[in-house]
């Protein structure tokens, strides 16, 4: 089976051809500029191959109601130039076949799930830490929805007592990706994270927000496993930070071995790498075309 996959993100656009074994044949990134330049793009990337069906995983907000006039829209989104843009519509104009539809992070949840860190378990949840914070969750072998879909990058987090930050999020100001994403890490303390690899304090605030995060997501879906994706996480000191601080605010409530005894192979980087959202495009892609 012939299968496109496209991750569409805040900064790139990954496209793929691939099949229903997650197998990446050929591979291009765009960067994320207005819809028209973009998906000019996408198009031409797609139009020489005989797709069968495509999968999209899309920054959002985004409408995942079939039987809403606004299903495939990119809708809320503080990318305004995509606001309201109908993306699934857009695809079906040039490309009349089965596409399945999901958010960037639900299609990287499956991704892992069916070829990378997850495999073999019946749960996960994916966590991107890059120019906003996403999070996807598979629970029992299916993706998580429910009246729109999940937006646990905008949960609200206590703050650190020595933290007088005020947070970008244009929506609540201090939610998680107001004081985590990576462009907060920038505003914080004026430099991006690249630049501040050696600043011990930046990367102790940052797994302060994360951790909290990670344990209430724990203590609400249960995950089996959590993977750690996005540009911040390729800090390599980070990943064990934020492991310290979950097990210290979960404080042995949670009487299970992955957390209190094997936490480095319960909350862990992607078995993907950076394919794991594209890779699930191609699932979401396949189950369009059963």
């Amino acid at each position: 089976m012939i299968l496109g996959a496209i991750e569409a993100g805040g900064t790139k656009f990954v496209c793929a051809i691939g099949d229903e074994q997650g197998n990446i044949h050929e591979r291009a990134v765009f960067p994320t500029t207005a819809p028209e330049e973009t998906m000019a793009h996408v198009i031409d990337f797609f139009r020489p191959h005989r797709i069968e069906a495509i999968g999209i995983g899309s920054f959002g907000p985004v409408d995942l109601r079939p039987d809403s006039p606004t299903y495939g829209y990119i809708t809320s989104t503080p990318k305004q130039a995509w606001a309201q843009f109908d993306f699934v519509g857009t695809m079906k104009q040039h490309f009349p076949v089965p596409i399945g539809f999901d958010t960037d992070v639900n299609a990287a949840a499956l991704g892992e799930l069916r070829w990378g860190a997850a495999q073999g378990l019946d749960s996960c949840l994916y966590m991107t830490v890059g120019t906003g914070i996403g999070v996807g969750a598979v629970v029992e072998g299916r993706l998580l929805h429910g009246m729109l879909h999940p937006e646990m990058g905008h949960m609200f987090v206590r703050r650190h007592p020595d933290d007088a930050f005020a947070g970008i999020c244009p929506y609540h100001g201090d939610c998680l990706e107001g004081m985590a994403s990576g462009p907060a890490i920038e505003r914080r303390w004026g430099k991006k994270g690249a630049e501040l690899a050696d600043r011990h304090e930046v990367w102790e605030l940052e797994a302060f927000y994360l951790a909290q995060a990670i344990a209430n997501y724990i203590l609400v879906l249960s995950p089996e496993k959590v993977i750690t994706g996005g540009g911040v996480m390729k800090q390599t000191h980070v990943l064990p930070l934020v492991r310290r601080h979950v097990q210290e605010l979960l404080n042995g409530y949670v009487q299970h071995e992955t957390i209190l005894e094997k936490i480095d192979e319960y909350i862990v980087l992607p078995g993907l790498g950076d394919n794991a959202g594209v890779a699930g495009a191609l699932a979401l892609a396949a189950a369009a075309n059963e």
